[in-house]
């Protein structure tokens, strides 16, 4: 049985019409062959901004290491959960190919997604842990005050966001999100485009998020990333992502920072003091659950 191939990214000559096509024709055939294809074994689950798309790359280069075959983020457990898991495999290669991975390096083939918002949604983290009962999630965290910014920054860039003003965003974020996660509690397929892309403040509660994930699939399922040690120096934070996975080293990929963003200006000193502050205690309590400091209190 042949595995999908995926169409070739928009730029290379291929109208949109025609890579959707292409996108439907294959996700069409992988839920026809979705018995016959395997499940994740980890995903990247967040954080937003956080290099995530970085650390997938550099993940995907690993022999051992398969993909999904359409998107880097399927968002199967946030957005698409109504559309039940024979559409979630179909985005996922077959197991002979998994199993020649692991006949060729004696060590189980790993298979993943990267969809950050999992780590942030309601209902995101108990349908994994119900749904992937073994999955190992890989999560990242970075200076939460350079995340707010930054995720500002990309909403604003891809149209999400209607104030360019950091400022005056964070400051309508309350109104904004408002109700919107009891709504999601209650309403299960409900979708919230204001907490899924204008909630800034809270997706740097780090810690928060990770005792969810802790009190659901365990402690030892869960492997935190500091971008900033990633970024500054990779090789060592590549290796532990590698050894949490039970993966052999077969040589450094390249490590480059994919989707960051130039900014016009500077976050206003006021503001960056504002959620300093803000991130005070769920800084310390995130250094307590680590274990260490995170990068930007050292």
């Amino acid at each position: 049985m042949s595995e999908i191939k995926s169409p070739p990214p928009l730029g290379f000559g291929r109208p949109a019409a025609v890579t959707r096509l292409a996108h439907l024709g294959s996700l069409t055939y992988g839920r026809l062959t979705a018995p016959a294809r395997t499940l994740p074994t980890f995903l990247i689950c967040g954080g937003q901004r956080c290099g995530t798309t970085s650390l997938y790359r550099a993940l995907a280069a690993h022999p051992g290491i398969l993909k999904a075959v359409l998107h880097k983020g399927v968002h199967y457990f946030d957005t698409n959960y109504h559309r039940g898991m024979a559409w979630y495999r179909a985005h996922f290669p077959l197991r002979d190919t998994v199993a020649r991975v692991t006949a060729r390096l004696g060590v189980p083939g790993q298979v993943f997604e990267s969809s950050p918002y999992y780590l942030y949604h309601p209902h995101a983290p108990a349908r994994i842990a119900a749904d992937l009962p073994d999955v190992k999630l890989v999560v990242l965290v970075r200076d939460p005050v350079e995340r707010a910014y930054s995720q500002h920054a990309h909403e604003v860039a891809r149209g999400f966001e209607k104030e360019p003003d950091v400022a005056r965003a964070l400051a309508a974020e309350h109104a904004r999100v408002d109700g919107e996660v009891a709504r999601m509690r209650v309403e299960p397929w409900y979708h919230s485009f204001a907490h899924q892309h204008l909630a800034y403040r809270e997706r740097g509660e780090y810690v928060v998020f990770l005792r969810r994930l802790e009190q659901l699939v365990g402690r030892s399922r869960v492997h935190v990333v500091d971008a900033g040690d990633f970024f500054t120096d990779p090789e060592p934070a590549y290796d532990r992502v590698l050894d949490f996975l039970g993966l052999p080293n077969l040589g450094y990929p390249p490590f480059e920072r994919h989707n960051a963003r130039p900014r016009s200006a500077a976050l206003p000193g006021r503001l960056r003091a504002e959620l300093r502050e803000h991130y005070r205690e769920y800084d310390q309590q995130l250094a307590e659950w680590l274990g260490r400091e995170p990068s930007w209190r050292r």
